[in-house]
C-alpha cells in the first residue's frame, strides 16, 4: 500500500495533469487510502473533474469531497435561466430523449427524473447538465426500463469485462436475478469499479446494476 505522502503527491499531480484545473485551487489531504479533496472552483464541471482525476489514482479508496463552487458575479444566473438553458441543451443532443425527462432547479441545484430505456441516455443528460455555467450540482433520480424484458445474459456480461484490458475478471463475480445485476470483488482503483459497472449497464435488459466492487489497492 502507498505511504500517505506517496499517495498525495499522486493525487496532486493527477489534478495538476488536468487542463481545466488550477492545482493551486485544491487542497489534498490523505490517510490510510482515503483522500479529503479542499478549495474553491468555478464551475461544477471542474469540481466533477477533480473528483475524476482523483479516483483515477492508484490507492486511493475513498474520495471525501468538500470543494465550493464560486461564480464570478458577472456569470450568476437565475434558476430560470438555467433551466432554459438545460431544456435548450436536451433539444440539442441527439442521445437525451425528447419530454422524457423532467427538470427542477432550485437554487442552482439541479434535480432530474423520469424514466429512460438506456443508462447511456441518463449519464447524457447529467453530463450535459454538469457543463453549465451556474449549476451547482446534480441529483439524477432518473430511473431504467429497458424495453428488452428477458433476463439478462450473466455469460454476455462476464466475457465483456474480460475482454477490458483495465479489469481482472478473476476478481470479479457477476450475479444476475432478472433484470438486476449484482457486481462484487475488489478491484485496484475506482476507475476500475466505474468501468465495470459501465460494463454491466450497456447489457441489454438491465434495469438496475448494483456495485458492491471494492477498491483495494496493493503496490
Amino acid at each position: 500500500m502507498k505511504s500517505n505522502e506517496v499517495l498525495q503527491k499522486d493525487v496532486q499531480d493527477a489534478i495538476k495533469w488536468e487542463p481545466l484545473l488550477n492545482a493551486a485551487e485544491i487542497g489534498v489531504t490523505v490517510k490510510d487510502g482515503v483522500v479529503t479533496l479542499t478549495g474553491v472552483v468555478d464551475s461544477y464541471m471542474k469540481k466533477l473533474e477533480v473528483e475524476s482525476a482523483t479516483k483515477k489514482v492508484a490507492g486511493v479508496k475513498v474520495v471525501v469531497e468538500k470543494i465550493t463552487i464560486k461564480v464570478c458575479n458577472t456569470c450568476l444566473k437565475t434558476d430560470g435561466e438555467i433551466a432554459t438553458e438545460i431544456v435548450n441543451a436536451f433539444l440539442w443532443n441527439w442521445e437525451i430523449p425528447k419530454n422524457k425527462i423532467n427538470i427542477k432547479v432550485e437554487s442552482g441545484w439541479v434535480t432530474i427524473d423520469g424514466q429512460l430505456e438506456w443508462n447511456s441516455q441518463r449519464d447524457a443528460a447529467q453530463n450535459t447538465i454538469s457543463k453549465l455555467l451556474g449549476v451547482n450540482g446534480v441529483t439524477n433520480n432518473i430511473t431504467i426500463a429497458a424495453e428488452i424484458k428477458d433476463s439478462v445474459e450473466k455469460l454476455a456480461i462476464e466475457r465483456a469485462i474480460a475482454r477490458n484490458w483495465s479489469l481482472d475478471d478473476k476478481n470479479i463475480k457477476v450475479n444476475v436475478d432478472g433484470n438486476k445485476v449484482t457486481l462484487i470483488g475488489t478491484v485496484d482503483s475506482w476507475y476500475q469499479k466505474e468501468e465495470a459497472g459501465r460494463i454491466a449497464w450497456n447489457a441489454p435488459g438491465v434495469w438496475v446494476v448494483d456495485n458492491k466492487l471494492v477498491v483495494d489497492y496493493f503496490d
